[in-house]
C-alpha cells in the first residue's frame, strides 16, 4: 500500500523544512536537520493515491513515557521523550503507519481502570493527563474492559460533515482505538496493532470513531483479521464495546450515545478507510490548511505533508 518517494526527494523535503524551522528557531538548517532526523527519512503513505512525509527518526524503541506529578492529581502528566531525551508529541510525532496494515497505538487508558485519561490536545507536546470537569478529575462510572487510546497522526475534522454517518461533524480529536487483547497495557505504552472493525459513535451530534484493533503480541492476534473473525474468536465483544460506549454517560443522567452505520460495526476495510481519511485531515491540519483553533501544533518534529495525485 505504501508509495515511497525517492531518497533524494525525501532528503530535499526534510532539509527544506529544516531551513524554515531554522529561521523560526534561530538555528542553522544543518544543525536543525542533524538534531531531528535520521540518515534515512522515510516517506509513508496509506493508499495508492496520496502520500505524506511523516517523522521517521522516531521508532518505538526510541520513545519513552515519563510521568510528571502524582497520578490522579490535576498536575499529573505523562510526557513522551525521544532517544535524546527531548519532549515529543504522542499525537503528532509518533508515526501512524508501520506498513502491512499495522499501526502504532498510544495507550491512554489501560483496561480494567476507570480514570479518564486523554492526550491534552491544547497543551505543548500534548502529554497524557486525566480529564477534568468543573475543576474535578473525571472517572468513568465503571472500569473500561479494553485498552483504550489513540491513533497518532489522525484527526476528526470538526468542519467535515460525514455524509455516511448522518452528516455528523468530527469531534476535534485523534481517532480512538479499542484494543481487545488480553494483556493490560500501561499508560503511554505504544503497541503495534492491526485494525479489525470500526464503530461510528455519535456523541451529542459529534462523530467519534472507535477503531477496534488487536495488539500483534496478543496470543490470538493471528486468528483475527476482520470483524467476522472477532465475532468468531471474541464472541460478543463488538456488541459489548458498542453497548459500553453507548451507556457510559447514562449514570450521570445524560442521554445514551448513538451509533451510525446501522448501529453495527463496520469491517476492516471500512476501518482502514476511516484511518486514511482522518490521517489526511491531520496532514491538512499540520499544513495549516484548516483552522487549528486551540490545538497545540507547535514544538514538533513533524516535517510537513507532501500529497500527490
Amino acid at each position: 500500500m505504501a508509495m515511497a518517494a525517492t531518497a533524494s526527494a525525501t532528503r530535499f523535503t526534510a532539509v527544506a523544512a529544516g531551513a524554515l524551522r531554522g529561521l523560526r528557531w534561530g538555528c542553522s538548517p544543518l544543525d536543525h536537520h542533524a538534531l531531528l532526523f535520521s540518515k534515512r527519512p522515510l516517506a509513508v503513505s496509506l493508499n495508492h493515491r496520496r502520500s505524506f512525509v511523516a517523522p521517521s527518526a522516531l521508532h518505538k524503541a526510541d520513545i519513552q513515557a515519563k510521568d510528571e506529578g502524582q497520578p490522579e492529581t490535576l498536575d499529573y502528566r505523562v510526557f513522551f521523550l525521544d532517544g535524546s531525551g527531548n519532549k515529543i508529541s504522542p499525537w503528532h510525532d509518533v508515526p501512524l503507519h508501520l506498513g502491512d496494515g499495522v499501526f502504532n497505538f498510544v495507550v491512554e487508558i489501560p483496561k480494567e481502570t476507570s480514570a479518564k485519561m486523554e492526550v491534552a490536545t491544547d497543551e505543548p507536546y500534548t502529554p497524557i493527563k486525566q480529564d477534568t470537569k468543573k475543576g474535578k478529575l473525571r472517572y468513568y462510572p465503571y472500569n473500561i474492559n479494553w485498552n483504550y487510546g489513540l491513533l497518532p497522526q489522525t484527526w476528526e475534522d470538526p468542519s467535515f460533515a460525514n455524509a455516511e454517518v448522518e452528516g455528523a461533524l468530527g469531534d476535534n480529536d485523534p481517532v480512538d482505538v479499542v484494543e481487545i487483547g488480553e494483556r493490560q497495557a500501561k499508560i503511554g505504552e505504544i503497541l503495534k496493532v492491526k485494525p479489525l472493525a470500526a464503530l461510528a459513535m455519535i456523541d451529542e451530534g459529534e462523530l467519534d470513531w472507535k477503531i477496534v484493533a488487536i495488539s500483534l503480541d496478543d496470543p490470538r492476534a493471528s486468528l483475527v483479521n476482520d470483524a467476522d473473525d472477532v465475532e468468531k474468536h471474541f464472541p460478543g465483544t463488538l456488541t459489548a464495546i458498542r453497548d459500553w460506549f453507548r451507556d457510559y454517560k447514562t449514570p450521570d443522567g445524560k442521554p445514551a450515545n448513538r451509533f451510525g452505520l446501522g448501529n453495527k460495526a463496520a469491517n476492516k476495510d471500512y476501518a482502514l478507510k476511516v484511518i486514511t481519511e482522518t490521517n489526511e485531515s491531520w496532514a491538512k491540519l499540520m499544513k495549516r490548511s484548516v483552522p487549528a483553533g486551540e490545538l497545540s501544533l507547535s514544538d514538533l518534529h513533524f516535517l510537513g505533508s507532501n500529497f500527490s495525485g
